[in-house]
């Protein structure tokens, strides 16, 4: 029987996993290598935004189902199962997934285990990696002791980690070993009571849909952005498009948003770390098309920019420009490769005062980019401004009406950069308005 689970990593991967696995009633630890981290975790305090998971923590902290340390030996003597939930950044001056983490983590805790175990991967990572990994883990492990390893990725949406962890739309895993498989059958007892769907594969398999679900989500969103560059062009309305592309079942509507663009930290790394991968197999050309769907989406980011300097006649120096969100989705305090950021960056580049304002991001923000004027308010943001940029979709935002900004800015001039406001009312009242997707007249 299944008591006691570790989670090695808990970044938003790991504390997210640990506090779901506590709340279905196992014993959990987490670890880190980080005491500082470790501390705050403790006391239920999180380094990110994600909605639900600091009440969870503090829950299951009280009740003593979890618990945080940065023991790996206390680790290897109590699990029966050990979650491997490091991350597999982008690597320094390269494309590819650093796996010094994962690597590390594995054998680290392969050499500490004391008892029969199963060592599961949920890290995103290169097809390849868990057969490696499986290899070093008998090798690295005590004589007598029979430790496997098998891959279980995550399918986590930032701001929604909580529910796709407790109730999944489907689970997927790698395994060699009928044994192995019924051991996560019985950690996952609970979702498979609901008859969540259930998808057992080889190693490679359960590594390559990870991938490729986020090169297909990524792929059906520069899609609709290669269109937009289109209607900007020639005119028409790219969400009618979308609307009436994905009323056909076999397209669907979602991911069908054209705007400014994906980002954060999985998707743009996950299909950078794919082409690396597949370019390493022999296959350099199988996952071009990846590279300009990569070329799209920085392109809508230019868009923008070029938006404003066409609103603005050319001179951004010295224009008040208000940014709002710079989150690189709603309901996420995460700016990783976030185009919002990245656009007030550029603005600020060409001389304008840029006024940031996210409900959840301003601050790390400006840990990357504290040179960017952070205001408390989107109020404080758009007071004054010759420009308002929308980045992220906020609800916040979403509800904006024109009545809401004409006594505050100095200059009735909006770029919706996500398609989320109506051009109509903004036009009608006597607003400059440009929207991505939609042909912009100047005149």
């Amino acid at each position: 029987m299944i008591e006691n689970i570790s989670v090695i990593g808990t970044g938003y991967l790991g504390a997210t996993h640990a506090a779901c696995m506590a709340e279905l009633g196992y014993n959990v630890l987490g670890v880190d290598i980080d005491p500082e981290k470790i501390d705050s975790l403790s006391r239920g305090e999180l380094p990110f935004h994600e909605p639900g998971l600091p009440e969870l923590i503090r829950k299951h902290v009280d009740s003593g189902r979890l618990r945080f340390t940065t023991d790996l030996e206390e680790v290897g003597a109590w699990g029966d199962v050990h979650f491997i939930a490091v991350g597999t950044p982008q690597q320094a001056g390269g494309t590819g997934a650093d796996m010094t983490f994962v690597n590390a983590a594995t054998s680290s805790l392969a050499r500490s285990i004391k008892k029969d175990a199963l060592i599961v991967g949920k890290s995103t990572v290169p097809v390849g990696t868990a057969r490696r990994l499986a290899a070093l883990v008998e090798e690295e492990s005590a004589e007598g002791v029979r430790v496997t390893l098998a891959w279980n990725p995550e399918f986590l949406r930032e701001g929604f980690a909580v529910e796709d962890t407790l109730r999944p739309d489907r689970l997927v895993v790698g395994t060699a070993d009928e044994a192995d498989e019924a051991v996560l059958r019985e950690v996952y007892s609970e979702a498979l009571s609901r008859d969540t769907p259930w998808i057992t594969t080889d190693f490679e398999t359960a590594e390559l849909v990870k991938v490729a679900a986020n090169a297909f989500l990524a792929t059906k969103i520069s899609f609709i952005n290669a269109f937009a560059e289109v209607t900007e062009t020639v005119g028409g309305n790219i969400t009618t498009l979308a609307d009436a592309i994905g009323h056909d079942t076999r397209i669907g509507r979602k991911f069908l948003n054209a705007g400014v663009g994906f980002g954060g930290g999985c998707l743009p790394k996950d299909i950078r770390a794919l082409q690396t991968r597949v370019g390493e197999l022999g296959l350099d050309h199988t996952m071009r098309f990846l590279d300009e769907m990569d070329q799209i989406n920085l392109r809508r980011r230019d868009k923008v920019v070029t938006l404003a300097e066409q609103i603005l006649d050319a001179d951004l120096a010295g224009k008040r420009i208000a940014v709002l969100g710079v989150a690189f989705k709603p309901l996420s305090d995460d700016v990783r490769d976030s185009p919002g950021l990245d656009v007030a960056v550029r603005l600020f580049s060409s001389g304008a005062d840029v006024a940031v304002y996210d409900p959840e991001s301003n601050k790390n923000a400006a840990k990357r980019f504290p040179r960017l004027g952070y205001v408390d308010s989107l109020t404080e943001a758009v007071t004054g401004a010759d420009l308002v940029v929308l980045t992220t979709e906020w609800n916040e935002f979403k509800a904006l009406v024109p009545s809401d900004l004409e006594s505050l800015v100095a200059k009735k001039q909006f770029i919706d950069a996500r398609n989320v406001l109506s051009a109509e009312e903004w036009e009608g009242a006597g607003w400059r308005f440009a929207q991505l997707g939609r042909f912009f007249n100047d005149a």
